[in-house]
């Protein structure tokens, strides 16, 4: 049986994309706080290294 591993909701977590958008805003703090304790974005880190290439 295959394995289908979906997309973490990081990738298309509004909150993310607005803190790259414009990194040295308060929202961009933010994110960087969140991604120290959530565990979606370290699930969403290990699926990228999973999926590179």
């Amino acid at each position: 049986m295959v394995e289908v591993l979906k997309e973490p909701k990081c990738a298309t977590c509004p909150m993310r994309l607005k803190a790259e958008e414009k990194p040295d805003s308060l929202m961009a703090r933010l994110w960087g706080w969140h991604t120290t304790w959530c565990p979606g974005w370290k699930a969403f880190q290990e699926y990228l290294e999973q999926h590179e290439g």
